[in-house]
C-alpha cells in the first residue's frame, strides 16, 4: 500500500509542473493578445477560449497537489470538539465517501470524453476545437485526483491506529 500512496504523490508532484507549465503558457498568450491589441489593434481570437480550456486543465490537474499538500478547505470545528479517535474515523469515512463520489464524476467525465469523440464535437468559435483535447485533460486530471484521493483513503485508514494526522 505504501508504494501506492507513494506512486500517488509522485503523480500529483507531475501533475503540479503541468499545471505550472499551463499557467505559463495561459500567461504568455494572453501576453501576446495584449501586445498585439495594443501595438495593432488586431487579436488572436483564442486568447480567451484557450485561457478557459487552460484554468480548466490547472483545477483538475492541481486537485491531486493540493490535496497532498493539505491546501484544501477544512472545515474542523466539529473535529476538533472530538475524541481523536473518533476525529479520524469520520475523517476516514468522509475521504472515503469522497473517493467514491471522484469515482463516479470520473466515470462520467469518461462518458462525456466518449461522445464527444464519437460525435466529433467542436468549440463552435473560429478555431473550431474538438473538445475532446480539452475534456481529456481534465479526464487526466480527474483520474490523477482521484488515485490521489484513493490514497489518502489508505494513509487515513492507516492514520486510525497510528494516531498520525494525514488530512
Amino acid at each position: 500500500m505504501n508504494k501506492f500512496v507513494k506512486l500517488s504523490d509522485k503523480l500529483s508532484d507531475v501533475m503540479a509542473k503541468i499545471s505550472a507549465v499551463i499557467l505559463g503558457l495561459m500567461s504568455i498568450l494572453i501576453l501576446v493578445e495584449i501586445f498585439i491589441w495594443n501595438l495593432f489593434e488586431k487579436t488572436t481570437l483564442i486568447a480567451d477560449e484557450y485561457s478557459a480550456y487552460g484554468l480548466a486543465a490547472i483545477i483538475f490537474m492541481g486537485a491531486g497537489y493540493c490535496l497532498k499538500e493539505k491546501s484544501h478547505i477544512r472545515i474542523t470545528l466539529i473535529l476538533g470538539f472530538l475524541p481523536q479517535k473518533t476525529a479520524r474515523f469520520i475523517t476516514f469515512f468522509s475521504t472515503l465517501i469522497t473517493t467514491v463520489f471522484m469515482g463516479y464524476l470520473w466515470w462520467y467525465l469518461f462518458k462525456m470524453v466518449k461522445s464527444t469523440i464519437r460525435y466529433d464535437s467542436t468549440s463552435g468559435t473560429l478555431t473550431n476545437t474538438p473538445l475532446w483535447i480539452p475534456q481529456a485533460i481534465m479526464l487526466v486530471g480527474a483520474g490523477c485526483f482521484f488515485i490521489q484521493l484513493a490514497a489518502t483513503t489508505i494513509k487515513t485508514w492507516q492514520a486510525i491506529s497510528s494516531k498520525e494526522e494525514v488530512v
